[in-house]
């Protein structure tokens, strides 16, 4: 069972024919695609909610904080293991 397509504003409703890709008014050559892609990014970016200084700040000291939780626990495990390789093989 197939679907019939749906109507746009510049399709009428009926018009079963694939829309177009591509086609030669549709190619662009590499600069402006690569410029479109620029644009996008800038786009993309402007829609980002930056955090403030104060979040920033908030956000660094809590990564700083585990990175040197899990440095500890790290190397606790490691003398750990590099005591019990003593005992055992000594």
């Amino acid at each position: 069972m197939t679907e019939a397509p749906t109507a746009t504003p510049d399709r009428p409703e009926g018009d079963a024919r694939p829309a177009r890709r591509g086609g030669k008014r549709g190619r662009k050559g590499p600069f402006a695609r690569l410029a479109l892609f620029y644009r996008q990014i800038v786009a993309e970016l402007r829609k980002v909610v930056w955090p403030t200084r104060n979040q920033l700040t908030t956000y660094t000291t809590v990564v700083i904080i585990f990175v040197v939780v899990m440095i500890a626990i790290v190397t606790v495990i490691d003398f750990g293991f590099t005591e019990l390789m003593d005992f055992v093989f000594g």
